[in-house]
């Protein structure tokens, strides 16, 4: 892990602590406005705010060990962990949804009388604010330090604000109407976004796990290839992204000239390994296979100062996502009669 990787690991588990302390401080909130209003949807919400408290020591131990440096047991790092902790959080988030659905129906058929919704209100809205504004800087540090834990920690506090909010309109619509069965309704419908969410969250930390192909990291990838594409890069083939935290690995093959000694090979090698970092950061191991180039490959080899050629050439072949991940050689399919 290099000195950027530390740096990133160190704030990711930093503000995780942050995350944790304000989940214990907002679960005490809550549990003092259900003992003053007597809500079942603020103890529900109350309850949901118990498995904030259990994920974020979850993320919190998970980032802990995602920092760790490689190891004899560990050569690519701790990093997986953090889908780990994603998916135990989003099957959480999943769970506190059904607990809400459960408990606003038994709340629906038997109407609790509740008291002080004014006080209530006021203490829930404190808390859903701190919650969302918590959340939106963990999700804004974690993309940015590639930390799926600390996104899904983020996403569990804004989800939580939701589902606080709904409460919220339900207590104020109550304290108007007097109409209890409300806050159980509201319940029901943001029970059913909480659910969504953790089935995002636990669907991105199963791809993750799964060594998963991210399509979109994939794409963005082969467009900036071909942009910085050097002429000795007769072909590029068998890519592979795989993610481990908040590092990605990247393998590939790269095809150049034949007559190339060990040392020229590893110019080219170089040159893209540097460029390839300079536009994705440190975050990137990249491990590059060298080939030597076929008589066909003159038929799409860019090079136009080769003696040697044996073939002319045809056109040139842009990396696709397609050709660029196959594992046959040269791109042997594209060339042309």
């Amino acid at each position: 892990m290099n000195q950027s990787e530390n740096i990133a690991a160190r704030e990711n588990y930093n503000f995780q602590k942050i995350v944790t302390i304000v989940g214990v401080l907002l679960f005490a909130i809550k549990f003092i406005a259900w003992y003053i209003t007597g809500s079942v949807a603020v103890l529900t919400d109350a309850l949901e705010s118990i498995i904030n408290v259990v994920s974020g020591f979850i993320g919190l131990y998970s980032l802990y060990l995602s920092s760790l440096p490689k190891d004899h047991n560990h050569p690519y790092g701790h990093g997986k962990v953090e889908f780990i902790s994603a998916s135990i959080e989003g099957t959480l988030i999943s769970i506190a949804g059904v607990v809400i659905i459960h408990e606003a129906i038994v709340n629906l058929q038997n109407p609790v009388e509740v008291s002080k919704l004014d006080y209530g209100i006021i203490l829930i809205a404190i808390a859903a604010l701190v919650n969302y504004l918590v959340g939106m800087i963990a999700v804004k540090k974690g993309r940015r330090n590639n930390s799926l834990a600390l996104i899904a920690s983020g996403k569990h506090l804004q989800s939580d604000t939701y589902s606080t909010v709904g409460i919220i309109i339900g207590l104020i619509v109550m304290y108007f109407t007097n109409l209890p069965w409300i806050d159980s309704v509201v319940a029901l419908l943001f029970a059913v976004f909480i659910i969504y969410t953790g089935y995002k969250i636990l669907r991105e930390a199963i791809s993750g796990i799964m060594d998963e192909t991210d399509e979109v990291l994939l794409k963005e990838l082969v467009v900036f290839l071909n942009e910085v594409r050097r002429p000795n890069w007769i072909d590029l083939h068998n890519l592979r992204i795989i993610k481990y935290g908040s590092t990605l690995h990247i393998d590939c093959h790269m095809t150049v000239p034949w007559y190339f000694n060990i040392q020229e090979g590893h110019v080219e090698v170089d040159a893209l390994e540097d460029l390839v970092r300079e536009y994705f950061g440190d975050r990137i191991e990249l491990f590059v296979h060298l080939d030597s180039c076929k008589d066909y490959s003159c038929q799409i080899c860019l090079k136009t100062d080769c003696e040697l050629r044996k073939q002319e050439f045809k056109k040139r072949i842009d990396f696709t996502v397609e050709n660029i991940s196959k594992n046959e050689k040269h791109n042997r399919e594209v060339t042309l009669k």
